[in-house]
């Protein structure tokens, strides 16, 4: 066994020295270490306002945690503390004014954080204290994007709704006029809100997409593509919204996936629409009788054919090449095309008709055979154009029926087919897609997009977790020029322009543009262009805006001032040490959205990659697994989560919103039985611990505000240890000076040390689970040491040492008895700090408030330090070089078995209670003896030391003895034994009455159902674990989350085992 711990004190001290150099791998910073195990407090005071003075340096310890009150005041001092005179300053020279920059992806200036934002938030507030603690400039720079479809729907809303007028009734100016006032109304909330969670963002350095700086970095990018030749304007297909007004790109498009027939709810209309249908009719070949059967899904596009297109290779209707069809409702001759593109001859008849104006690959179709292109459907989704006057105006789905029934009263209406669909929505309205040609602003990608893939696949750029790298090639690779012009007002106004129709030297240019950085410079380069002189109001701006992503994807070189570098030194400066960021964090859903616009604009202009790590973290969704919408009526708001709130206001804001009727009833069913009591105040730190503890799941966040709760108990806990502790920790005569906790070791027992031992353990996984973006890692850690180690076994070790009750032999000296708890005093205190500095990152209001009393009562400092005010934010964070010195494998391996006897034991005396309720001890004078016996002479050395804590914890007299030396026969045959290990087997008298025999074979019998239920849900698991495809579909987080579970049922499968075994052999006893 002793050779076996050396090992073990080996392997842990390994362990230890080989994660120092982590957190490199994914930051790309360097780690602030150095020999002292004494973490100093701060470089510079930080001192506090006269309110938080009074809370936690003169008034007492609140008897209970009121996140309330805790989390008021917090949010400014963390400012003054983020200024660069309190960094911390390192010993390690290469950490010195070393800059962490990264920037809070912007939320929609439209509205209130959503539980999503608060998880952004919670991740990278942790990953900004983490490297605040650790000696880092933390530059984390918050903002807010104008979101243009976003926003100017809302206001147009406002607009129609208080004064019945629409965009157009208000003219342009005063529109965006409105939308500004708006905007400087309701802006200022998300900060707001961003102070409720705790963020320290650089408040002095916000940015908005919109503003004065971003817009000239909008401007100048435009037009740098534009003299690239990267940006051009063409007439092509759009993907167009009737609802919003505007073309959207690509991956604004969502793809809905139709089996069958199905009807579907629009915006704007009463009746649902049907989808998932293939409608064939019949074209007549021109001087025939024949007929060509030709289907398609969208019956209102006839009016716009001009051609049908069949395979060259099609015996079947190669006697038709070159003739033509009549139109049914024109009478038109249209020809009968080949196009082995455009045609599949296994799909359908074989026949297509084509609609060049109004469908991507028959507009391509048509540039291959120079067809017309006729368009027959506006932008309002109405039908419009030379066609028959009674379908003119007709919405298109309610055109599409009625062309239906038309072609049935000509009988050239053959069936209706369902058929397997893809329905292109808008992301934004859920309207349908209608395809329009009209001239754009485009984006050539492929080369920037080329670039930004071979920068993953190289390995210059990363993406945590791996998994979705392969939704990065897959846009990348595969990607189409970028549409960036919307049909907006409210946005960055394309800075190109053109001659007004009627200005000298316009004839042939009105379709000439100027693209330019103001209307001065276009001016010149027209002038140039056409050798004439120009006034300023010859020429008219494009009235179209920029995508809003087109000004978020340069947010890493806007944030922070690009391009102004030349002309601004301290730009220039801000400039070089903050670009490229740190890292970029975000939500998976923006990958393609955000992300690889950055990545590939960034890039292109500054040469360098915005970020060398992309991390990524998962979907918030309800409990239940759905989507939050506001129109399921199932949207967290963070802010009640933290405030509380009371159930009849919660159903009064869910019956204020846009949920619909069917909808309604049951949002309202599910927060009646889920909060009936409304959501209890809970507080930014158990949000935060709970969003963190939730990232080891896999692709989404199933939700569940219960957890939350649990969290604030988890606060309180901390709360009330510390509020136990404080009045332990001071002491009558302070030292004369300072000492290091080290030179006490001579004088800690064993729990001291062992909890020392645990403590550097903690540390090193904490900072490994930061450092490898794995906080649930981190938090799961932090929380299963305060609670089962500290507080579960530590504290109540440390209790007879601290009140000064524990009586030992050879500690009658009064000296030697002060030396033991002055060894607890700073060994508690120790613990309590370090364990409010590392948890700080994820509960900083509470370990803030804490922290500023434990610091005032450290019973080794003598230097007052603690009258020099500071934040814990200046501390510093606990890493794995300040503990490697007290990793103690023998403590933890000794301290282990005295664990695992006092669980024997009170695993006995519990079934012994249950055998013989009557038996219980009235006094400590008739506390049962327990026999321990050791087959191992080092067990049993161990154990007499430790007898005293054994009695003390489990309340009973212990007798250590050896086995088989004659003193292990116990006064009763009746006796429950519990194994330990095999060299150790704790051993209980279960005292007798009439009903000692049943109970004993009814606990038999429940144990039995226990260990059967618990191993088939231990084989169920097993056969998951076996599967063909689980190591590669299943989430590597859930896969570790099955581990953790099988070990736990298997545990429990043993320790039922165990008590089965004891009671069995008492069985037969009887």
């Amino acid at each position: 066994m002793l050779a076996q711990r050396r090992c073990v004190k080996s392997f842990a001290v390994q362990r230890v020295l080989r994660s120092r150099g982590r957190f490199s791998d994914t930051f790309g910073v360097h780690s602030n270490l150095h020999s002292s195990a004494v973490l100093s407090a701060s470089s510079s005071p930080v001192p506090l306002s006269n309110e938080l003075r009074e809370r936690v340096k003169h008034a007492p310890l609140a008897p209970t945690y009121d996140p309330t009150v805790v989390e008021q005041g917090w949010q400014q001092y963390w400012q003054q503390a983020l200024s660069p005179n309190t960094q911390l300053k390192s010993v390690d020279t290469e950490s010195l004014n070393k800059v962490f920059s990264m920037i809070l992806p912007p939320p929609n200036v439209t509205g209130a954080l959503h539980i999503g934002h608060a998880l952004t938030i919670t991740i990278q507030d942790a990953i900004a204290r983490w490297h605040r603690m650790r000696g880092f400039d933390v530059r984390w720079l918050p903002g807010l994007d104008h979101a243009g479809i976003a926003t100017q729907s809302v206001v147009e809303r406002k607009l129609h709704k208080e004064q019945g007028l629409s965009r157009y009734d208000l003219g342009r100016e005063a529109f965006v006029d409105q939308v500004w006032q708006w905007n400087e109304q309701y802006g200022g909330r998300i900060m707001n809100q961003i102070d409720h969670l705790g963020a320290i963002v650089k408040k002095d350095q916000p940015y908005f997409t919109l503003d004065k700086q971003r817009s000239e970095a909008v401007i100048n990018a435009f037009v740098t593509l534009y003299e690239k030749g990267l940006v051009y304007r063409k007439r092509r297909m759009v993907n167009w919204c009737p609802t919003l007004q505007t073309a959207i790109s690509d991956i604004e498009v969502d793809s809905e996936q139709l089996e069958k027939a199905t009807k579907k709810m629009l915006p704007g209309r009463d009746k649902p629409v049907e989808f998932g249908v293939m409608h064939r009719f019949k074209y007549q070949i021109a001087d025939s009788d024949e007929f060509l059967e030709v289907d398609t899904t969208r019956p209102e596009t006839i009016f716009g054919d001009v051609a049908v297109a069949v395979h060259p290779e099609d015996s079947r209707y190669q006697q038709h090449h070159g003739k033509c069809v009549v139109h049914p409702f024109s009478k038109e001759k249209l020809p009968i095309v080949t196009d082995e593109t455009l045609v599949n001859m296994e799909l359908g008849t074989g026949v297509v008709k084509v609609t060049p104006a109004h469908d991507p690959k028959d507009f391509e179709c048509g540039q291959r055979h120079d067809l017309p292109e006729v368009e027959v459907i506006d932008k309002y989704g109405k039908l419009c154009g030379n066609i028959d006057q009674h379908f003119i105006g007709l919405d298109r789905f309610d055109a599409r029926q009625l062309v239906v029934e038309a072609l049935q009263e000509m009988n050239l209406y053959v069936e209706k087919l369902d058929h397997p669909t893809a329905l292109s929505i808008c992301s934004r309205s859920g309207d349908v897609i209608e395809p329009l040609l009209m001239p754009q602003w485009y984006v050539d990608c492929s080369e920037m997009a080329k670039r930004a893939a071979d920068n993953v696949r190289n390995g210059v750029m990363t993406i945590e977790p791996k998994s979705h790298a392969h939704t990065w090639f897959f846009f990348l690779d595969n990607i189409q020029d970028w549409c960036v012009s919307r049909q907006l007002w409210w946005g960055h106004r394309i800075p190109a322009y053109r001659l007004k129709p009627g200005t000298t030297g316009a004839t042939d240019a009105t379709d000439k543009w100027y693209v330019a950085t103001s209307l001065m410079e276009a001016r010149q380069k027209a002038e140039a262009e056409l050798g004439c002189k120009l006034q300023d109001n010859d020429l008219e701006q494009d009235v179209d805006v920029l995508d809003t992503w087109f000004s978020s994807g340069l947010l890493p070189l806007s944030a922070f001032g690009w391009p102004n570098a030349s002309k601004d030194k301290a730009v220039a400066q801000d400039l070089s040490s903050s670009y490229p960021l740190d890292v970029m964090e975000t939500g998976s859903d923006i990958l393609f959205f955000w992300v690889a616009r950055m990545a590939m604009l960034c890039e292109e202009f500054s040469g360098r990659v915005p970020f060398e790590k992309v991390l990524l973290h998962p979907m918030v969704r309800d409990k239940a697994g759905r989507k939050m919408s506001k129109s399921l009526g199932n949207v967290i708001d963070p802010l009640h989560v933290i405030n509380g709130i009371s159930l009849d206001q919660l159903l009064s804001d869910l019956q204020g919103g846009n949920v619909g009727p069917r909808e309604l009833k049951k949002a309202e069913k599910e927060l009646k039985k889920e909060f009936p009591k409304g959501i209890p105040t809970c507080g930014a730190d158990a949000l935060r611990f709970t969003l963190a503890s939730y990232l080891q799941q896999g692709r989404q966040i199933n939700m569940d505000v219960q957890r939350v709760v649990s969290y604030r108990h988890f606060c309180n806990k901390v709360w009330n240890a510390v509020r136990y502790a404080l009045p332990l920790l001071e002491t009558d005569n302070g030292s004369p000076e300072s000492v290091d906790l080290s030179l006490l070791r001579g004088d800690m027992t064993l729990a001291d040390r062992w909890i020392m031992s645990r403590l550097a353990a903690v540390v090193s996984e904490v900072n490994d689970g930061i450092a490898a973006n794995q906080l649930a890692t981190s938090v799961a850690a932090i929380q299963r040491f305060f609670v089962q180690e500290l507080c579960d076994v530590y504290i109540e070790f440390s209790k007879p040492v601290l009140y000064g009750n524990r009586l030992e032999e050879g500690l009658d000296c009064e000296e030697k008895r002060q030396a033991r708890k002055r060894s607890a005093q700073a060994t508690l205190h120790r613990c309590l700090d370090y364990s409010m500095r590392l948890l700080h990152p994820f509960t900083p209001f509470v370990t803030e408030e804490l922290w500023q009393r434990i610091r005032e009562v450290d019973p080794l400092n003598a230097s007052k330090e603690e009258d020099i005010e500071t934040s814990i934010l200046c501390a510093e964070y606990p890493e794995q070089s300040h503990m490697s010195s007290w990793v103690d494998a023998d403590a933890e391996q000794r301290m282990a078995l005295v664990i695992d006897v006092i669980h024997g034991i009170r695993s006995l005396r519990h079934t012994v209670k249950v055998l013989a309720p009557n038996a219980t001890p009235t006094s400590d004078s008739d506390r049962p003896t327990v026999r321990i016996v050791c087959s191992n002479a080092t067990v049993h050395s161990e154990l007499k030391d430790a007898q005293r804590d054994l009695e003390t914890q489990c309340r009973v007299n212990v007798d250590v003895v050896i086995a088989g030396d004659g003193s292990s026969t116990l006064p009763s045959a009746h006796v429950l034994t519990h194994s330990v290990s095999n060299y150790c087997r704790v051993m209980l008298v279960v005292p007798d009455d009439a009903e000692t025999t049943q109970r004993v074979a009814n606990e038999i019998s429940r144990l039995e159902k226990r260990a059967s239920k618990s191993a088939s849900a231990a084989e169920a698991l097993i056969r998951r674990q076996q599967g063909p495809h689980y190591a590669i579909k299943v989430p590597e987080a859930v896969q570790a989350q099955d581990a953790q579970r099988l070990t736990q049922l298997q545990t429990e499968i043993q320790a039922t085992e165990k008590s089965l075994d004891a009671l069995r052999e008492l069985q037969r006893l009887y």
